[in-house]
C-alpha cells in the first residue's frame, strides 16, 4: 500500500512577515466621543466669540468640575464592573461635614483630618461593597438606600447648618494655582505665560509620545495590527497640540491649579490600574463575563469589594475638595453629583451592560458636561435649557453605544 504522506518540501511554511499595518480607519466606538467633544468646543467657542477659550475660562471649568471629574474616575470602574452607585453626592457631602467638623470644630490639624476624611470615606465604600458583594443584594438598591442614610447622617453631623471656614491649605488645594517659580517667558502676542507650566505640559507631551511609542513596538513585537506610522505621528501630533493649547492658555492666566495637578496624577495612576494592572483586567474580566471570571478563578466578590471602597475614597477627596472651593461644608452639599459622575463615564463611552470603558473616557465625558454648563451660561440660557440639553446629550450618547454594538454584531 502505497503512502500518501506529503514529503517536507510539500508541507506549506508559514512565514512570519512582521506587523500587519493596516489603513487609516476610526473606530467609531473609540474615537467618537473625542470628535464629539471636539465639535462641542468649536461650537461653544462661535457662540461665546472665543470666550470659552479665554486663559480665566479654561481655569474655571477645570476648578469649578474638578469634584465631578473625580468621582467620574471612580464610578467608571464601578461601571464597568456592571454596577452602578447612586450614593455617592450623599458621601460627598457626609465627608465635607466630617473634615469641617475635625478642621473647624475640634482643631484637628489638616493633614491628619483629610487622612481621617479620606478613611472614613472606605469605610462607607467597605459597607456599601459588603452587602452587594457578599450580601448579594444589588447594587443600586443598596446605594440607594445609601443616598438616603448618608445624607440624612449628613444633617446629623452638621446639625442642619453650615460649617467653615476652613484651613487655608485646604482652600489652596481646590482653589489655588501652583506658585511660579522660574518666573514668566514672553509668548510674542500672546504675552507672558508661566515657564513651569509651558515646562510640565512639554513633559506632558513627552510623556505622552513615548507611552504611545512603546504601545507601538509592543504590538510590533508581538505581530499585531498597527497604523501607518504617518497616521501614529498625526495622532501624536493632534494630541500634543490640544495639550498645548490649553497649558499655554492656564500659563497665561496665573499657573497650573493644584486640583489639576492632583487630577492629572488620578488619572495617570488608575489608567495604569485599569490597562496594565491585574485588579484593572479583573475589573473588565468581572463586567465583560461574570460566569466565565468565576470560572476562571477570578475572586469576584473581592473585585467588587475593593471597587466601592475606592469609590468611596474618591467620593471622599471629592467632598474635601468641593467643601474647601466653597469654603463650607453645608447640608445641601453634592446634590445630584452622582447623577453628573454617572452621565459622564456613560457619555465617555461606558458600556450600559459593563465591562468597556476607559477612565480617560469618562474625563472627556466630565468635560463634555463642564463645557456644556460653562457655555450655556456665557450665553445666557436659562437652567432648565441647561438640563435640557445635557439630558439630550446623555441620551445619545447612550444610543450611540446601542447602535454600534448592534452594528459590530450585524457585521
Amino acid at each position: 500500500m502505497t503512502s500518501t504522506a506529503p514529503t517536507d518540501a510539500e508541507v506549506p511554511v508559514e512565514v512570519y512577515r512582521g506587523p500587519a499595518r493596516r489603513r487609516f480607519s476610526i473606530n467609531p466606538r473609540q474615537s467618537g466621543i473625542y470628535v464629539a467633544f471636539g465639535l462641542i468646543v468649536v461650537l461653544f467657542t462661535i457662540l461665546t466669540d472665543g470666550a470659552l477659550l479665554q486663559p480665566q475660562n479654561i481655569s474655571n471649568i477645570i476648578v469649578q468640575n474638578s469634584y465631578v471629574l473625580i468621582l467620574a474616575i471612580g464610578m467608571i470602574l464601578i461601571i464597568i464592573a456592571g454596577h452602578i452607585d447612586l450614593s455617592a453626592g450623599s458621601v460627598v457631602a457626609l465627608t465635607g461635614a466630617i473634615c469641617a467638623v475635625l478642621t473647624v470644630n475640634m482643631g484637628v490639624p489638616w493633614p491628619l483630618a483629610v487622612l481621617i476624611t479620606l478613611v472614613a470615606g472606605g469605610v462607607i465604600g467597605a459597607w456599601q461593597g459588603y452587602w452587594v458583594a457578599y450580601f448579594g443584594i444589588p447594587a443600586f438598591i443598596v446605594t440607594l438606600a445609601g443616598m438616603l442614610v448618608f445624607r440624612a447622617l449628613t444633617l446629623t453631623v452638621l446639625g442642619n447648618q453650615g460649617i467653615g471656614p476652613f484651613p487655608d491649605q485646604i482652600r489652596t488645594l481646590s482653589n489655588g494655582f501652583v506658585d511660579g517659580v522660574l518666573g514668566n517667558v514672553g509668548l510674542g502676542p500672546l504675552g507672558g505665560a508661566d515657564l513651569l507650566t509651558l515646562l510640565v505640559g512639554v513633559l506632558v507631551v513627552a510623556g505622552i509620545a513615548f507611552t504611545q511609542w512603546r504601545s507601538r513596538q509592543g504590538r510590533i513585537g508581538y505581530g499585531q495590527t498597527v497604523d501607518p506610522f504617518p497616521v501614529f505621528v498625526a495622532r501624536i501630533v493632534a494630541a500634543a497640540l490640544v495639550v498645548l493649547a490649553v497649558v499655554v492658555q492656564l500659563a497665561r492666566f496665573k499657573n497650573l491649579p493644584w486640583v489639576l495637578v492632583l487630577l492629572a496624577l488620578l488619572v495617570l495612576g488608575y489608567s495604569l490600574l485599569a490597562n496594565r494592572a491585574v485588579f484593572g483586567r479583573r475589573i473588565y474580566a468581572v463586567g465583560g463575563n461574570l460566569q466565565a471570571a468565576t470560572l476562571s478563578g477570578v475572586k469576584v466578590k473581592s473585585v467588587t469589594f475593593w471597587i466601592f471602597v475606592n469609590m468611596g475614597v474618591l467620593a471622599a477627596l471629592a467632598g474635601v475638595i468641593f467643601a474647601g472651593r466653597l469654603n463650607q461644608a453645608g447640608p445641601t452639599a453634592g446634590n445630584a453629583f452622582e447623577l453628573d459622575a454617572i452621565a459622564a463615564a456613560f457619555i465617555g463611552g461606558a458600556a450600559v451592560q459593563g465591562g468597556v470603558g476607559k477612565v480617560v473616557g469618562a474625563i472627556t465625558g466630565g468635560l463634555i458636561m463642564a463645557v456644556i454648563n460653562n457655555g450655556m451660561s456665557l450665553i445666557g440660557a436659562p437652567s432648565e435649557r441647561v438640563m435640557l440639553v445635557k439630558g439630550l446629550v446623555l441620551l445619545a450618547a447612550v444610543a450611540y453605544d446601542v447602535w454600534t454594538k448592534r452594528r459590530s454584531g450585524a457585521r
